[in-house]
């Protein structure tokens, strides 16, 4: 982590010295001031500066780049680490979506942690009763709820089998009600004297943190379970235009973009979003063509394993699509043959690069209100797991809005799952109401009538 700037600075302000006063008169505010790090109370006590910055590079990478300047060191340890970061993530593509929804839960984790620390450093003198366990604890329940919610939707076959998952999944909404609740509880009760509006506001941090991380990342696996195509091209395109964008910006950045990122250029900006819709839309040519990629995510109860076989669906089978006139005088075709979702893929580069980043001008400031360069230094070069990771989470939720808004119809499999929990009665009053419905449309067939 870098160092907290400390008070005193030469371009800093001075800060102003507030003192705000309860009704009992002991309950004091005491947050950093945007100015210059003090806090704000009777106490004129200054922010907790957080542990000195330490170089996490390997000694090997320091050697070998020791004749660089720290310009080019920096470019050679961030490429470096990009290209064994991005391996490691085509390995953990190949293990499949079991292993792909693990990794999603530890980079959640991880980046909870990295936020929840940051609360904790710069507040860490008042040592706050049961902050950072409660913190964890809102955490299980918050993921208890969702998982939960993802066992119902896509493991019904497993549920009807197993009696105990019947009744974890029919009271699923009232267990997770009762563990928050007991949270809360625990919350009220650690209230302290002199420290209530410190512990509101901590109770908050947490809340937003849960917010932005947990329920991101289920959207993400929500998205792998459409198929994994949904899951790899977003992520993907995201690294893209990261990527992009700072090799743009590297090279030929000279006019700064916006005043939270001061290294981020135009160039870098513009330059980045052509080259990610240009590798984007010939990367999903790429993976459109296997099912591995394209069929959803289903958990075949048989083998007690995720499988990802079907017919493909028509967004990702080949159309020939007309040219517009304009096109067509320019380069002399009529035609062209495409994936449907190689134009979809257009919509999600463009948002990947054109808002997407966003999401990093929001951790940048986040950061600046911190006083910090990054979240952690976990990764020499990058920083901590959510420097990474933070327009990913925006990306998730687009697609997932994307998805639900342009793409999915009904899901046979997800109603058949959701069929197979009900009790026998229930499903068999559906059945009839099935069968009259397809029995009016002269839809059911003589010979299966007759069997009824």
């Amino acid at each position: 982590m870098t160092e907290l700037r400390r008070r005193g600075g030469g371009d800093q302000d001075s800060a102003e010295n507030i003192s705000d006063k309860e009704a009992d008169g002991d309950d004091r505010l005491a947050f950093p001031d945007e100015g210059d790090g003090e806090m704000v109370g009777d106490s004129k006590a200054e922010t907790p500066d957080a542990p000195p910055s330490t170089d996490n590079t390997p000694q090997c990478l320091n050697k070998a780049l020791e004749g660089l300047s720290s310009r080019w060191k920096n470019w050679w340890i961030r490429g470096i680490l990009s290209l064994t970061m991005i391996i490691g993530f085509f390995l953990i593509i190949y293990l499949g979506p079991i292993m792909l929804i693990i990794v999603v839960m530890g980079v959640q984790i991880k980046c909870f942690h990295e936020i929840i620390t940051i609360g904790y450093r710069v507040y860490h003198s008042y040592e706050l009763p049961w902050f950072r366990t409660l913190s964890w604890y809102f955490l299980i329940c918050v993921n208890y709820f969702f998982y939960g919610e993802t066992v119902a939707d896509y493991f019904g076959a497993l549920v009807q089998r197993e009696e105990p998952l019947q009744f974890l999944v029919r009271y699923h909404r009232f267990i997770s009600f009762a563990l928050y609740l007991a949270g809360f509880c625990m919350f009220v009760l650690s209230l302290v004297k002199k420290h209530y509006r410190l512990q509101f506001y901590m109770f908050a941090w947490t809340h937003v943190t849960l917010l932005i991380v947990v329920t991101q990342s289920h959207l993400v696996i929500q998205n792998l379970f459409e198929g994994m195509i949904w899951f790899i091209v977003p992520i993907s395109i995201v690294i893209c235009n990261d990527i992009m964008a700072y090799l743009f910006g590297f090279f030929f950045g000279r006019t700064p973009l916006i005043k939270l990122s001061p290294k981020k250029t135009w160039e870098g900006f513009i330059g980045g979003f052509f080259a990610t819709v240009v590798l984007s839309f010939f990367f999903a040519y790429l993976l459109s063509q296997y099912q591995y990629f394209v069929c959803p995510v289903e958990y075949d109860s048989e083998t007690n394993r995720f499988a990802v076989e079907c017919e493909p669906s028509n967004l990702f089978m080949i159309q020939e699509y007309t040219l517009p006139a304009v096109v067509q005088n320019a380069l002399r075709w009529k035609t062209v043959n495409l994936y449907p979702f190689q134009i979809h893929s257009i919509a999600l580069s463009s948002f990947a690069s054109l808002i997407g980043p966003f999401g990093g001008f929001f951790a940048s400031g986040f950061k600046r209100a911190f006083k910090i360069k990054d979240f952690a230094d976990t990764i020499p070069g990058h920083g901590g797991i959510m420097d990474r990771f933070d327009c990913q989470y925006l990306m998730a939720t687009f697609v997932h809005v994307y998805i639900t808004s342009f793409i999915r119809g009904p899901n046979p499999s997800k109603v058949l799952q959701q069929l197979l929990v009900l009790q026998p009665e229930q499903q068999l009053g559906i059945f009839n109401t099935l069968r009259n419905q397809l029995r009016e449309k002269g839809l059911l067939p003589p010979a299966v009538e007759e069997a009824q």
